[in-house]
C-alpha cells in the first residue's frame, strides 16, 4: 500500500537516529539542560539570525499551540486565527480548554490576510461594547497554512505592523515550516521570520524528527517561567536529549533545508502528473501538499491502493483529498502513485 497520507508516518531521519544511538549511553542532565540541546539553539539563533532568541523544546505541535497561547494570553484574551487555522480545525479544542476563546475570522486560500486582520481589530474596538467581549490578544498564523499555501515577506511584514499597532504578538505555526521555507518560489527566509514574528516554532515531528517542536521567542518575550508553565502543561520531557540531539542533528550541515526541498521535489514530481492527466486541484499549494478534486468512484478505487487524507466533500459527486509528500517519500512511490492515476 502507497502512503501518501501525511508527512509524519515513518520514524526519523537517519542521521538523528544515529545521532540518539552514539549518544544512548551518556548520562545526561535532564529537562533540555543538557549540551545537546544547548548546541542545538546555539544553531537555531545562528539560523534565524538572531543572536537574542530564546529557544525550548516541546514535545509536539498541539502542546506547543497550547501552551504557547495560554502563556501569552491574559485570562480575559483570546487568540485571533484564520477560520481554517489548525487550532480552530484540527487540535481538538486543545487551546479553549486552557480558556481561550479562538477568534476566528474569514482566510485567503488558507491564509489569514492583512486586510482581514486590520478590519477585524478596527471593528472591535470600535464597539461600544468591547469591555464585555473577548479581546483580541494574539495573532495566529501558521506557514504553510492549512491549504499549503504561503505568506509572503510583505505579508508577513504588513500583519507584524498590524500587530504592533495593536501591541499584541504575531505567533507564527511551524509544524511544516521545512517545507515552506523549501519551496523555490518563496520569498521568505527564517530569518525573515525571526524578524517579523514574535515568536514561532519550527517543527521537527513532520520535517524528519521522531518528535518535538522547537519554540523561538525573538523579542525578549519570553513569558516569565515559561519552563514551569511548559511543565505545567505535561509537554516538558525528562528526557530533554531527545529533542535536543535530534534538532542538533537538523541544524547541522543543512539537513533541515536538505529535508524539505526533498519533499517539495517530490510534490513537484506529483503535481506536474496530476497536471498532465487533466486532474483538478482544489487549490494551487507550492508545498508538499497537493489538494485534488476527486470523483467519489475514482477515490474508492484509488483508495484500495493508496493512502491518502480526506480533506472536505465538494458535492455529491465529488470529494477534496490531499496528497502528501514527506522528507523520506520515495521517487519510485511518487512514480507509481502516478501509474495509478
Amino acid at each position: 500500500m502507497l502512503s501518501f497520507v501525511n508527512d509524519y508516518s515513518e520514524g526519523a531521519h537517519e542521521k538523528l537516529l544515529q545521532r540518539l544511538v552514539e549518544t544512548n549511553r551518556e548520562s545526561l542532565d535532564g529537562y533540555g539542560a543538557d549540551p545537546y540541546s544547548e548546541s542545538a539553539k546555539k544553531k537555531i539563533r545562528a539560523a534565524c539570525a538572531c543572536s537574542r532568541a530564546d529557544v525550548y523544546f516541546l514535545s509536539g505541535g498541539t502542546q506547543t499551540n497550547q501552551v504557547v497561547i495560554d502563556a501569552m494570553l491574559d485570562k480575559y484574551e483570546g487568540v485571533v486565527a484564520a477560520s481554517t487555522g489548525h487550532i480552530h480545525t484540527h487540535e481538538a479544542g486543545a487551546v479553549e480548554y486552557t480558556g481561550h476563546k479562538i477568534l476566528e475570522i474569514p482566510h485567503q486560500n488558507g491564509k489569514l490576510t492583512p486586510e482581514a486582520l486590520e478590519n477585524y481589530l478596527k471593528a472591535f474596538y470600535r464597539d461600544e461594547n468591547h469591555e464585555h467581549m473577548v479581546f483580541p490578544g494574539m495573532v495566529y498564523i501558521s506557514h504553510p497554512t492549512e491549504y499549503g499555501t504561503l505568506y509572503t515577506k510583505a505579508e508577513l511584514q504588513r500583519l507584524s505592523e498590524i500587530c504592533g499597532k495593536y501591541a499584541i504578538p504575531l505567533y507564527l505555526d511551524g509544524a511544516r515550516l521545512g517545507y515552506g521555507l523549501a519551496c523555490p518560489d518563496t520569498d521568505v527566509a527564517l530569518p525573515d521570520v525571526a524578524e517579523f514574528c514574535d515568536l514561532f516554532y519550527i517543527g521537527g515531528t513532520k520535517v524528519g524528527a521522531l518528535c518535538g517542536e522547537a519554540v523561538v521567542f525573538t523579542k525578549g518575550n519570553t513569558p516569565g517561567h515559561f519552563v514551569t508553565l511548559v511543565k505545567q502543561h505535561g509537554a516538558l520531557l525528562a528526557k530533554g536529549r531527545l529533542p535536543g540531539i535530534q534538532f542538533d542533528t537538523l541544524f547541522t550541515d543543512g539537513l533541515y533545508r536538505e529535508l524539505g526541498r526533498h519533499a517539495v521535489h517530490m510534490a513537484g514530481i506529483l503535481r506536474k502528473a496530476f497536471v498532465e492527466k487533466g486532474y483538478t486541484f482544489y487549490i494551487q499549494s507550492p508545498t508538499n501538499q497537493l489538494f485534488i478534486i476527486l470523483e467519489n468512484k475514482q477515490l474508492v478505487r484509488l483508495k484500495e491502493k493508496v493512502k491518502f487524507s480526506f480533506w472536505e466533500n465538494y458535492d455529491e459527486d465529488h470529494t477534496v483529498v490531499r496528497f502528501a509528500t514527506s522528507w523520506a517519500t520515495k521517487e519510485s512511490a511518487v512514480r507509481e502513485l502516478i501509474a495509478l492515476l
